[in-house]
This record gives structure tokens, C-alpha cells and sequence, in this order.
């Protein structure tokens, strides 16, 4: 069995590398300007993270076969789609989806 000493080095050890990687990129571009053209890539970042995970939700994966779709998710990225071209809102968005995939398990 691990002693206590180690678990404790060991998770403290991991929320040290957690958080320096977390703030190092703050203090580096305190110090550096950074080209427009890298800001204006860097804006696209939210939204193919939100689109990767639209997309790995919206399909299920089947060994051997094609992917099928998710029809609940299918159903439930309708009003979030549409709340995400009204509002723009990131915190709206997931706030309609959230709810509408909860209505539509709620009712199935």
C-alpha cells in the first residue's frame, strides 16, 4: 500500500504542474505582443472546440460500422443552434441545450 507521504506529494506535485501551465501563458503574454493575425486565429479556438464536441455527441460509434446518429442530440441541437445564431451568447447556448436535452429525456 502507498504510504500517505507519496499520495500527498503526488497530488500536490499534479495541481502544481495543473496550475503552472495554466499561468505561465498569462505572465509570458503580459510581457510579449502578440500579431494580429495570431489574435485573430486564437478567436476561432471556442468555436472548434464547441463544434469538435457538437459533433463527437451528435454520432455513435458502431466497430465495423458506419456511425449512427444520435437522435436525441440531433433534436436537442436544434433550438441550441438556433439560440447560437440569435444570441452568440456562449453561456446561452449551452444553457438552451442543456434544457432542451433534458425536456426531450424527460418526455421520451
Amino acid at each position: 500500500m502507498l504510504s500517505f507521504k507519496f499520495v500527498l506529494l503526488v497530488i500536490v506535485g499534479c495541481g502544481l504542474v495543473t496550475w503552472l501551465t495554466r499561468v505561465i501563458p498569462f505572465i509570458l503574454l503580459k510581457k510579449f505582443e502578440l500579431p494580429i493575425s495570431f489574435v485573430e486565429f486564437l478567436s476561432f479556438v471556442p468555436v472548434v472546440i464547441m463544434s469538435a464536441l457538437w459533433f463527437n455527441g451528435l454520432f455513435v460509434q458502431h466497430l465495423g460500422h458506419l456511425p449512427s446518429l444520435n437522435i436525441e442530440n440531433l433534436l436537442a441541437s436544434i433550438p441550441t443552434v438556433i439560440s447560437a445564431i440569435i444570441s452568440k451568447n456562449l453561456l446561452v447556448i449551452v444553457a438552451v441545450g442543456i434544457l432542451s436535452l433534458a425536456i426531450i429525456r424527460f418526455l421520451a
